[in-house]
């Protein structure tokens, strides 16, 4: 298993030059596959349990639920890096996001979520904070009634707000997003957000904490809440993330480990966002 780069970002950043000089996306080795979110999504009501339909999470590049598949190994690698990596600081907190939109990070951040799953006596918490435009529940397929701006609010318990979700043998927490949140960035930097982060290192301090973020660069959201977070996966789309894109973000993650930076030859293009991003 290779050993995670030195300095990932600056290894980015010159895969994304040449992309630009060839004018051809690439991903690197060991990177998960082509990232596309098609347009029809079913979804399953929500439960406190909630079993999650194979179908579904394929038609939305969430494939690493399974042992088997080309797609889902390219996870299973970058899962055992994290790990590592993870383990050696005793971290628990893992932030992913992108420079931009389109980049594909929910995809990631859920299947690498599915592929630490997978593994014996690990957990998993995976939580949707892109309090702007959250798309977890609709990856997953989860018709949620409540999520964790219910909480943040008041309206709902933590462990009342997270849900079960099963596939196959494998296991997961999911404390999902709802509706697109205002005052986003307010709640990011909030105490009421360091009391939820807090609540949850110790109610679920045995499981990995995946957090899904917004793109750092469309708003003061990431950056709000970086310090908060152990460590980030950052998430580039090849061909559609600059080179001033990378340089800006490696700016705003000088304080912030990077465990590793993925970069996904992604094909949707910000306009799918509906104008948000």
């Amino acid at each position: 298993m290779p050993e995670l780069m030195v300095d990932p970002i600056k290894h980015a950043i010159e895969l994304a030059r040449a992309a630009e000089n060839t004018a051809q996306g690439a991903a690197f080795s060991d990177a998960p596959a082509t990232v596309q979110v098609p347009s029809q999504r079913s979804r399953d009501p929500q439960a406190r349990e909630a079993r999650l339909n194979v179908e579904h999470l394929a038609a939305n590049r969430v494939v690493a639920f399974g042992a088997k598949g080309e797609h889902g190994r390219y996870y299973d690698m970058l899962r055992t890096q994290v790990l590592q990596e993870m383990d050696k600081k005793s971290w628990q907190f893992l932030a992913v996001t992108s420079p931009t939109a389109g980049c594909g990070k929910t995809v990631t951040a859920c299947n690498l979520a599915m592929s630490v799953a997978r593994l014996p006596e690990r957990q998993v918490l995976l939580v949707d904070l892109d309090l702007r435009r959250p798309m977890m529940a609709n990856y997953l397929g989860l018709r949620n009634s409540t999520g964790i701006v219910d909480v943040l609010e008041g309206r709902q318990s933590l462990s009342s707000s997270v849900v079960q979700c099963h596939v196959g043998p494998t296991s997961l927490l999911v404390l999902p997003g709802t509706a697109s949140t205002p005052g986003a960035s307010e709640w990011m930097a909030s105490q009421t957000m360091g009391t939820l982060l807090q609540a949850i290192r110790r109610e679920f301090r045995s499981c990995l904490a995946i957090f899904d973020l917004p793109p750092m660069l469309l708003g003061d959201d990431v950056i709000s809440i970086l310090p908060r977070m152990d460590a980030t996966l950052l998430v580039a789309g090849i061909g559609s993330t600059s080179i001033a894109d990378m340089r800006e973000c490696q700016k705003h993650l000088q304080r912030t480990p990077v465990v590793r930076v993925v970069a996904n030859k992604v094909t949707d293009k910000a306009g799918s966002y509906n104008g948000y991003y």
